[in-house]
């Protein structure tokens, strides 16, 4: 598009032309198999390489005016994808009522060009004004070599993934007012993190908190690997529902200290919660694909799943803090060698708190084929003692409880030490060590359970002789152990464990740390992150200090 040149703007809904012969329906089925003639030479041979710059702002020109004029046919023959082009930019017509469309591009690099949408969405009488910026990206078609638009749905709206569509309705709940446990308002603009935990939140307590639906532009989600619809995302109110109050469990606090932490390091997570009830503090994540993995995160812990297996040692008298752990240099077990992390110096003389503290692996090895236990054992100790495992926790938003299968071979070791066939998340580790060092398991939650009857998950916690060597060792780790510089300067009865968990195909090993403060517990993940108290710890290290 030259420069000061915009194409005109028209309102109305979007027609899609789809029957009968004509431009439209031949642009259709040729775009679906990768283009037609636009970038063929007049002799038929294909052009190739990347669009050229006039390409680029062609393409960009005839999609923006076809766009805009709601031509959705024609529009959708500019892309890549006809088919799911045109579906969307139906729904952005019919469905959201989006009208009065006006497209400004921004200048291109390369082949991406950003834009600038200005409309009107327009229901029941209502009309509200909706702008917002996107990008997109011009690609050699397969097939014929024509210049067009790589689909993707983020074109029609930057929030947009696949599946997602747009809805412009009477809200399917009524707004919330969320609030802490102090009574202090949670909104997604003072905490960025909390967004799709108060859109669910939302979704499954709006009628019971007591509003008023209103009407709202949306953006709707399909069904995620449970079934169950993610809940909409509100882009725009074109009329004012009244909000119900709904009090959470979380402190605006710790909040604001978990989301500042997180922001510090990519693709990391951080629940924080109060160990004497179960309360969740905070929970925040950071991450583009905008998973809350904090809560249904499934990935290996590393040693953090120490603290299960010293508690299963120690509950079946294999040995105890002070009894005997040696620390050799390597461990066999069933054909495999297992060893410690670069630069740990072996003690055959060793504790089990001394190993504890060192987070040395082939301790914990030489010990799972220990009598009296059996290949169940840490998978009894994680669900009866835990309370992992068994897929019962209801806190109040999706979540997943952990999982410690019984195994055989050389995952039962690796499991001991959480890597092998083992899954956590931030949520479940917090959790683990507020058992660890109450010995009772409070199932952790986020909104209280007489808001809609349900019944928490229970497990018979942990004998008070083993509740208190976990967290004396937990505590020796924090001052004196792997976790030692991370903690520094924290006040208060303190205890830690880091944990490095490999996974296959990353150079670079998972970070995780859990720890606590007093009568807080908080755990962080930290994908890629390398060693626990390098990531990990600092985000803990953070939350504790702000939450305590």
């Amino acid at each position: 598009m030259s420069k000061g040149v915009k194409a005109a703007v028209i309102g109305g809904v979007f027609a899609v032309m789809l029957g009968g012969a004509g431009y439209g329906a031949y642009n259709i089925v040729s775009a679906v198999s990768g283009g037609g003639g636009g970038g063929a030479s007049a002799a038929g041979t294909k052009e190739t390489g990347p669009p050229d710059a006039g390409e680029v702002e062609e393409t960009t020109k005839n999609f923006f005016a076809a766009w805009e004029k709601g031509e959705v046919s024609q529009a959708a023959s500019y892309t890549n994808n006809a088919q799911e082009a045109g579906a969307l930019l139906t729904a952005y017509g019919d469905d959201a009522h989006i009208g009065e469309v006006g497209i400004t591009p921004g200048k291109a690099t390369g082949t991406t060009v950003p834009f600038t949408v200005k409309a009107t969405v327009t229901f029941d009488g209502k009309s509200e004004a909706l702008s917002y910026r996107s990008e997109l990206t011009v690609v050699r078609g397969k097939t014929t070599g024509r210049a067009l638009v790589d689909w993707q749905p983020s074109v029609v709206h930057p929030d947009l993934k696949e599946g997602d569509t747009l809805v412009t309705e009477e809200s399917a709940q009524p707004p919330i007012e969320a609030v802490d446990r102090n009574g202090t308002v949670l909104t997604k603009e003072k905490y960025p993190s909390l967004g799709p935990v108060l859109d669910t939140l939302r979704q499954k307590y709006g009628e019971k908190a007591g509003g008023t639906p209103g009407v709202e532009l949306v953006i709707r989600h399909s069904a995620g690997t449970t079934g169950e619809a993610a809940a909409d995302t509100p882009l725009l109110t074109l009329a004012e529902g009244e909000p119900g109050k709904l009090r959470t469990t979380l402190s605006a606090t710790a909040q604001a200290a978990a989301e500042k932490a997180v922001r510090q390091y990519a693709e990391s997570s951080v629940v924080a919660v109060k160990p004497s009830t179960g309360e969740v503090l905070a929970v925040a994540n950071h991450r583009d694909d905008g998973f809350n993995a904090a809560f249904q995160g499934q990935v290996a812990p590393g040693s953090t799943m120490k603290i299960i297996t010293a508690a299963m040692l120690i509950d079946n008298g294999v040995t105890s803090m002070n009894g005997p752990a040696p620390c050799p240099p390597s461990a066999m077990w069933q054909g495999q060698t297992f060893k410690n992390l670069t630069g740990m110096e072996p003690n055959e003389g060793a504790s089990l708190a001394n190993s504890f503290l060192r987070s040395c692996n082939t301790a914990f090895i030489k010990l799972v084929d220990e009598k009296p236990l059996t290949e169940a054992s840490l998978t009894q100790e994680a669900q009866e003692r835990f309370g992992l495992g068994r897929d019962d926790w209801k806190t109040g938003i999706a979540s997943f409880d952990g999982r410690v299968p019984t195994v055989s071979g050389p995952d039962q070791a690796a499991n001991a030490i959480g890597q092998g066939q083992v899954q956590m998340n931030p949520l479940n580790m917090a959790s683990v060590t507020a058992t660890a060092i109450t010995g009772a398991f409070r199932q952790p939650y986020l909104v209280p359970s007489d808001l809609d009857g349900r019944q928490f998950a229970q497990a018979k916690g942990l004998p008070a002789g083993t509740a208190s060597q976990l967290r004396q060792m937990m505590r020796l780790t924090a001052t004196q152990g792997t976790a030692q510089e991370a903690m520094a300067g924290l006040r208060g009865d303190i205890g830690a464990k880091t944990g490095s968990a490999e996974v296959d195909g990353n150079t670079t090993s998972d970070s995780w740390f859990t720890g606590f403060r007093d009568d807080v517990a908080a755990a962080a993940m930290v994908q890629k992150g390398g060693h626990g108290g390098d990531a990990a710890g600092p985000i803990v290290a953070a939350v504790l200090r702000a939450a305590g």
